[in-house]
């Protein structure tokens, strides 16, 4: 059973999510005029998602949270949600968009922790209240590639989209990982986790996405594609398990063992671009550039 003090408080962040969403990201009551968003986090041990009201400051062209749990001594579930599950859904005002939660580290943490405290002193008052050390999260938006198709009009737009995302982001990391190999710059860690178990996630989903549906529906209505479905869905397998090798690297709160993280990332980037997305995009987007995105809904029936 559930303690009274931590149902008031689940009864009180419900009321405030309600008021912002109500009212396009805008609180009253002892939250008025104050700067707030709402933070969707996937739980760690559960699977589910769950919605939080917190502060946030803008500085440097950035979004940050702070796990603050008001100085209590310990973490709260939110932040510890987002070390298992870096994406994150963010509604700030009108607006809502997927992110990653990156936490600073080092001297970027220091910096951005002591802007945050001029903005909102009582960010300070909580630290000076705690021995742990408050964490600063950068939100950080994922741009789209500039190759990218500016308009998604056919699932041969939608495949290409996702494609270059995860060749974007694979680019990125492995550039990250090589910083991090070298030593520059200095506590890349959680950054490079982070990001890593994001693509990790995002390639999970398109793959799933493709196995559940995509290729079954194309296997019933061009048969002459069984071949090519086999060994993308072979490909896949084997995608998987250098992935799953990635994410045990990935286990703990920073990356022990860069050089083999490394490596690993160049066996996928191998793997991945230069044979599997390449050989899709070559047997496929043919035959979905005939198929509209997002598919048509059907006619209402008349009765």
């Amino acid at each position: 059973m559930p303690d009274s003090s931590s149902t008031s408080v689940n009864s009180f962040n419900l009321n405030v999510i309600d008021e912002l969403r109500a009212n396009g990201g805008r609180a009253g009551g002892p939250f008025e005029g104050g700067d707030l968003l709402l933070l969707t986090t996937t739980g760690a041990r559960t699977g589910r998602p769950h919605t939080v009201p917190l502060g946030y400051v803008r500085t440097e062209g950035l979004v940050l949270v702070v796990a603050s749990a008001a100085g209590a001594p310990e973490h709260p579930q939110w932040y510890r949600n987002r070390l298992a599950h870096p994406v994150v859904r963010v509604e700030l005002g009108t607006e809502a968009f997927e992110a990653i939660a990156v936490p600073a580290e080092g001297a970027r943490r220091e910096r951005l922790f002591a802007t945050v405290a001029r903005k909102a002193p009582g960010y300070g008052d909580y630290q000076a209240h705690t021995e742990r050390e408050l964490p600063v999260i950068v939100l950080e938006r994922p741009e789209a590639p500039a190759d990218a198709p500016r308009e998604v009009n056919s699932l041969a737009d939608k495949l290409l989209e996702a494609h270059t995302w995860l060749r974007a982001q694979l680019r990125h990391i492995r550039q990250e990982a090589r910083a991090h190999s070298s030593g520059r710059p200095a506590g890349l860690g959680l950054q490079l986790r982070q990001h890593c178990l994001a693509f990790c996630q995002g390639l999970t989903h398109h793959h799933t996405g493709e196995d559940a549906a995509i290729f079954p529906a194309l296997a019933r209505s061009h048969p002459e594609l069984a071949g090519v479905l086999e060994r993308l869905g072979e490909q896949h397998r084997a995608i998987g398990r250098i992935k799953q090798e990635l994410v045990t690297l990935l286990a703990g709160a920073a990356v022990a063992e860069p050089e083999r993280l490394r490596a690993e990332l160049d066996r996928m980037s191998a793997e991945l671009l230069e044979a599997h997305l390449d050989y899709e995009e070559a047997e496929l987007l043919p035959t979905l550039a005939g198929i509209p995105f997002p598919p048509a809904r059907p006619a209402p029936s008349g009765g």
